[in-house]
């Protein structure tokens, strides 16, 4: 729980200044580019919740499957346990990626109140699910991300790798093929060998193996792909590594 929560430290410096520069950056773009506003109303404020539990979607997706993005969204997964503090444990430049994603939200007149309130529910929300407290909910876990779906999520066994991607609607994997219901308990964790409760471990645990990575790309093509592939593929056979050792995120190819 420590190691969970001390990952806030270095995630709160840097969001306050990534957010606050971007927040700026935003209501820039929404008074000079954008020729129409979204009023602030209670439908539009339902409605952005909905599209940014959609973008959500995917920008959880693409944090597990560009190897860049998972040097951050992998402390979240380091975890070997299951409780509520994991629910704080996040990468320090883990809300870039949110960032790039909610762009496009401005260009659609979309005030950076709204984004940023659509972001901090569908955040705020996930908190309560990551728990072994709670069992399976019947019907509601077939609409909405629960505890249950979200331990699959977490699960290092093969069956559960790269699922249940949603942040409160389920609907969005059921629809785009990453659904998985609870059968048996996971295992948490990376797949890799990954146990450490040091703070400084558990929040710069990807990079030292990722800077290595880079240092010894044979080529550009290499290196775009050790930045922007699938974690754990290899650029050439002579740096593979057994399965055992494959990075949670990625499927073996």
């Amino acid at each position: 729980m420590f190691a969970n929560i001390s990952t806030q430290l270095p995630y709160l410096l840097v969001d306050v200044l990534l957010f606050s520069a971007i927040y700026v950056g935003y209501s820039l773009i929404a008074e000079s580019v954008v020729i129409w506003n979204i009023p602030a109303t209670t439908i539009t404020g339902l409605l952005i919740v909905l599209i940014t539990d959609f973008v959500y979607y995917w920008e959880h997706r693409c944090a597990h499957q560009v190897r860049l993005f998972w040097t951050q969204h992998a402390v979240h997964h380091s975890s070997r346990f299951m409780n509520i503090s994991v629910g704080v444990r996040f990468g320090p430049l883990e809300g870039l990626l949110s960032v790039l994603f909610h762009l496009p939200l401005v260009f659609l007149g979309f005030s950076p109140e709204l984004i940023f309130f659509g972001i901090l529910v569908v955040q705020a929300y996930q908190t309560w699910i990551h728990t072994e407290l709670i069992g399976k909910l019947g019907f509601i876990d077939a609409v909405l991300n629960t505890p249950s779906n979200h331990r699959v999520h977490h699960g290092c066994d093969e069956k559960y790798i790269d699922k249940n991607y949603g942040g409160i609607l389920i609907f969005w994997d059921r629809l785009f093929g990453t659904y998985q219901r609870e059968d048996e308990t996971p295992q948490y964790g990376l797949s890799r060998d990954f146990d450490s409760v040091n703070p400084f471990t558990v929040w710069f645990s990807e990079l030292p193996r990722f800077i290595s990575d880079l240092s010894n790309a044979r080529s550009t093509r290499e290196l775009l792909m050790l930045l922007f592939g699938r974690p754990g593929v290899e650029p050439h056979p002579a740096t593979a590594k057994p399965p055992g050792e494959r990075l949670k995120g990625y499927a073996e190819t």
